[in-house]
């Protein structure tokens, strides 16, 4: 019996179901029962009726999905695959900045932790994000944490100021313009596609700026026959499966974030064997944070 064929064996016995964020190793993606982006996995977290959630991805992701699941028991493969933006800022730090903007709205981007969450009025995810902070009455101050960029882009979209924490992902920063320009080169004609967790002048270098789950759609449905991609690689897994008859290509190879691919089929095997590591938030943070990311699926 493979480990593929054991974990899928281990899951049906623990009536558990897989998630997988598109960043996952393919294998991994290949044994999930869904894989999608923060907002897709967020959504399907709260529509499971298995006992058992394995959350493959980071540990804010496993986090989110036991806020929204109190009753079912949520595991992660491996408890040390964190998110260094997420652990830019704090709940206490938070509560500083809202004591500077007395009456503001505070906004929380779901790369965050539970603890950040629960002071947030509101959370996102970079597929929803534009939707979620037009809502907002142009009058309101926005406290917008952690990631820099994805708050800044939305600014530009909406023609709003926010007040923003110098949060930003290590693994999109490491994306150029120069890279961008490059890409272009070697593949002319290609559209190009980044997530908005990159710096600006990346941004403005690209054709489109999306979210993973918004970068599947697009390449389903984009005339294109070759499209470059300027995200953590492993979403070039799921578009070449999804999407045999096109030719994808990564702005840059190196676009790999360690925490992403810290879960192997080995762990996420001893994961559902052991029945660890259960992800728990105690329920004074878990039910402020629930309201944030609650009121962010009521608008849909």
């Amino acid at each position: 019996m493979t480990t593929a064929d054991e974990i899928r064996r281990l899951a049906a016995e623990r009536n558990a179901v897989i998630l997988a964020h598109n960043y996952q190793r393919g294998e991994v993606q290949d044994v999930a029962d869904y894989t999608g982006d923060s907002l897709e996995l967020a959504r399907r977290a709260t529509q499971v009726e298995a006992d058992v959630i394995v959350f493959c991805g980071v540990y804010f992701m496993a986090e989110t999905a036991a806020i929204l699941n109190p009753g079912k028991t949520v595991l992660i493969p491996d408890p040390t695959a964190g998110c260094p933006m997420a652990d830019m800022i704090t709940g206490a730090q938070l509560r500083e900045l809202k004591a500077k903007h007395p009456g503001a709205k505070a906004v929380c981007y779901v790369n965050s932790t539970a603890e950040v969450k629960a002071e947030c009025d509101m959370c996102v995810t970079s597929g929803n994000a534009e939707r979620v902070m037009a809502t907002f009455a142009p009058d309101e101050e926005i406290i917008f944490v952690p990631d820099q960029h994805l708050g800044s882009h939305i600014m530009g979209l909406l023609g709003r100021k926010y007040v923003l924490w110098p949060g930003y992902c290590p693994t999109h920063a490491a994306l150029t313009a120069k890279s961008i320009a490059d890409a272009r080169a070697a593949h002319p004609g290609a559209p190009v596609l980044v997530h908005p967790e990159c710096a600006k002048d990346v941004r403005d270098a690209a054709d489109e700026r999306l979210s993973t789950g918004g970068m599947c759609r697009y390449a389903r449905e984009s005339s294109a026959s070759e499209i470059i991609v300027g995200t953590e690689v492993g979403i070039l897994h799921r578009l070449r499966e999804e999407n045999p008859g096109k030719v994808f290509h990564p702005v840059n190879e190196r676009l790999v974030c360690p925490n992403m691919k810290k879960t192997t089929l080995d762990n996420l095997a001893e994961c559902l064997r052991e029945m660890k590591t259960r992800v728990v938030v105690p329920e004074e943070i878990a039910s402020r944070a629930r309201r944030a990311i609650d009121a962010m699926l009521a608008i849909g």
